[in-house]
């Protein structure tokens, strides 16, 4: 099998339990509820997603015939970082449609700990160190538990409380960006306010500027 990947670079995760943590971000090509391509937009599953995740043309990205070949490119993203514990967020698109046995297993050889970003449509494979969940409203959520549910909110059809029971460590709202995201955030922080079990997640790499 060979991995398609649109992008791997160095930054610090700006979402969620584990914001402003150092990792090796490696995006895979491909999803399961949107094509990626505009002209599909009003008929996906996810209508809002503003990531680029076609194609294998992004910083770093390509076609890794091996799982080895995969690693070594997410290892050199972080040597030269030196100290410190190796993390690699592996997202998308959709990480699980390619995430692997294979690839876990090598790159627990490196000594990375390994998270995922997933929309929880499909289960994953043994080994992953940091399951983080964001449910989508028009999709069928398979994967129900976890260390941190971070739902982009509102979502008509997809309402915290159809989330609050599940086996999750974290529990997070997201302002959906766009427009109104003034009014979103707003309205998530009224929301977390009323109800404690959630967090306010904010999208910090976007106000700090960085990747």
């Amino acid at each position: 099998m060979s991995y398609q990947v649109k992008e791997i670079y160095y930054t610090l995760q700006g979402e969620g339990a584990r914001t402003g943590r150092a990792a090796v971000f490696l995006r895979f090509a491909g999803c399961n509820l949107w094509s990626g391509r505009e002209r599909d937009r009003a008929k996906a599953a996810c209508t809002f997603c503003d990531t680029d995740f076609v194609g294998t043309n992004g910083p770093g990205g390509g076609i890794f015939v091996t799982a080895e070949d995969l690693a070594v490119a997410v290892r050199e993203k972080w040597t030269p970082c030196g100290t410190g514990k190796p993390y690699v967020v592996c997202t998308g698109g959709e990480p699980l449609l390619q995430l692997d046995e294979t690839i876990i297993r090598t790159l627990h050889a490196s000594n990375f700990e390994i998270g995922i970003e997933s929309n929880g449509t499909l289960l994953p494979p043994a080994g992953v160190d940091w399951i983080c969940v964001s449910p989508k409203a028009g999709a069928e959520l398979k994967l129900v538990q976890g260390h941190e549910l971070k739902l982009v909110y509102p979502q008509k059809l997809a309402p915290p409380e159809r989330f609050a029971a599940l086996a999750f460590d974290h529990f997070f709202l997201q302002p959906m960006d766009g427009p109104d995201r003034e009014k979103n955030t707003r309205r998530a922080i009224d929301y977390c306010l009323a109800h404690p079990q959630w967090r306010l997640s904010l999208q910090s790499h976007k106000l700090l500027g960085i990747a």
